[in-house]
């Protein structure tokens, strides 16, 4: 991008402080993955000393910060004021499992969401940052999306066979196995390639930097997506669920270019219903 770099806003400045200073002591520790302290949450999802360490140290600056704004924190779920206006959407460590196998594809995500109605809130603002590769994508409603100074547009793909898509494999118990699989079977004959790397925040951020052309995956909490939706629609990409609805809320996320974005969404929703048609009637 020529001329001037882009100004953040001043609680953008907070996050991009707040991220980095986290992610010097995430590098720290992923040196020496190894030694790790790890405790299992559950099947394939673990949670090491570094993710705890990071988000307290993201909680200490974002509300030294802004005081007022609530959390709602991957590890320690939500805190704040019940009636809040503004809160931090944070994961601290997305990508966890790469993150301790010593492969550097992770990320801090951290969202910021604003309410906007008695039952509605929307993301304004997101970071994702990922210290092994020292990229730091960041987003605000209306300003556009930016990889450092960079700005992002999503991909301008047409044809299915050059497409690239990403996605999140259920793992372990998790559900959704069968309509992933139904999905998979769909896509694959079409698309140039499909890929699963593990981080939902960072497939989200190479969305809107045009590396994927499309992703999608069912289950997904707010923390995983909060800072990659705002980069995508910024980016001038499409984000719903499978039925056409509110990623955010419903958890279930099809992401792509303008172009590729109803086929994608078409096939996800097949997948779906494929396994539902399957199933037996409840009494």
């Amino acid at each position: 991008m020529s001329g001037a770099s882009p100004r953040l806003s001043p609680a953008l400045n907070v996050v991009v402080s707040a991220v980095r200073k986290a992610g010097r002591r995430l590098l720290r520790d992923f040196g020496e993955v190894e030694q790790l302290q790890v405790q299992s949450k559950a099947p394939g999802d673990f949670v090491s000393e570094a993710d705890m360490r990071a988000e307290r140290s993201l909680r200490e600056d974002l509300s030294r910060a802004r005081p007022g704004f609530a959390f709602l924190m991957e590890e320690s779920g939500v805190s704040g004021d019940k009636d809040w206006e503004w809160r931090w959407v944070v994961d601290p460590l997305d990508g966890t499992t790469n993150f301790l196998h010593g492969i550097p594809h992770w990320a801090i995500s951290v969202g910021i969401e604003k309410r906007v109605g008695e039952d509605k809130s929307e993301v304004m603002a997101g970071v994702i940052y990922n210290p092994a590769a020292d990229e730091l994508f960041w987003a605000e409603k209306g300003m556009g999306v930016f990889l450092n100074d960079r700005r992002l547009r999503v991909s301008g793909r047409r044809d299915m066979t050059q497409a690239l898509f990403a996605t999140g494999i259920p793992f372990a118990s998790i559900p959704r196995k069968g309509e992933f699989v139904q999905t998979l079977a769909r896509l694959m004959p079409q698309v140039s390639g499909i890929r699963r790397f593990g981080s939902a925040a960072l497939d989200l951020a190479w969305v809107a930097a045009g590396r994927y052309d499309g992703f999608w995956e069912l289950g997904l909490n707010k923390w995983d997506m909060a800072a990659g939706l705002v980069m995508v629609r910024e980016a001038g990409g499409y984000v719903t669920s499978p039925d056409g609805g509110d990623a955010y809320s419903e958890g279930n996320v099809v992401a792509a270019n303008p172009h590729f974005h109803p086929r994608l969404r078409e096939a996800v929703s097949e997948g779906i219903a494929a396994v539902a048609a399957r199933r037996p009637e409840s009494a």
